[in-house]
């Protein structure tokens, strides 16, 4: 099954009608914290690949922060990498590279990253509950594929707790995506870390953020 997201994107404010960026409101809210988030957690250099990166204001708020660190920005979709290559053009930022266009729930999407390149992390911000499972299972086994030992991949995003009740504003959130489509939903965090186990990966680390938010690491274990 094809990933498939809503389009949660407005046209950038203020600039001309022929420019292809894309604004999604949720990042100018959120991508100081996720930043500075990621400061402590990513390696000090090497490639950073992300998954679903959307309108492309994050990763490059992200290069900004970490010019040390080289971006792989990708998408599925056609709008999303148009926006993000614009994002990156507009910013001049050199350590962002050109998107690629990935799949997370297509089996081969690993195949398609540039030869010799290998992540040192990947990142998925807000995607695993805007999309079907079979995402979020590619998602993980490709992490798991392409990671070496000790490198992480690092989930953003509002989750279901085990043995807790969700907060009000993610119930309704909930709500609104599964009558939107029955197959998105706010994620178990027990059924994703199941998962993360079968495709070599940890116990998570678990990062309070705000708005009722986690950053979820998970790191990649030597094989046995």
């Amino acid at each position: 099954m094809t990933q498939t997201r809503p389009s949660p994107w407005e046209p950038a404010a203020a600039v001309a009608e022929a420019d292809r960026r894309l604004h999604a409101p949720a990042a100018a809210r959120n991508r100081d914290a996720i930043r500075d988030t990621l400061r402590s957690l990513l390696p000090e250099s090497g490639l950073v690949l992300e998954i679903a990166s959307g309108s492309g204001e994050h990763i490059v708020h992200f290069a900004e922060a970490m010019p040390a660190l080289r971006f792989l920005p990708s998408d599925p979709a056609p709008e999303a990498l148009a926006s993000i290559a614009a994002w990156t053009a507009q910013s001049g930022r050199e350590n962002v590279l050109p998107p690629r266009r990935i799949d997370a729930a297509d089996p081969a999407w690993p195949a398609t990253l540039p030869p010799g390149e290998t992540p040192g992390a990947i990142l998925c911000i807000n995607m695993i509950h805007i999309a079907p499972w079979t995402a979020t299972e590619g998602l993980f086994r490709g992490a798991g594929a392409l990671l070496p030992t000790g490198a992480q991949l690092i989930l953003y995003g509002p989750f279901r707790r085990p043995g807790r009740p969700l907060e009000p504003g993610n119930a309704a959130f909930d709500e609104s995506l599964r009558e939107r489509d029955p197959a998105f939903g706010l994620r178990d965090l027990g059924e994703v870390t199941a998962l993360a186990s079968t495709a070599g990966f940890g116990e998570p680390k678990v990062i309070e953020m705000p708005a009722n938010n986690l950053t979820v690491v998970f790191g990649k274990q030597a094989e046995r």
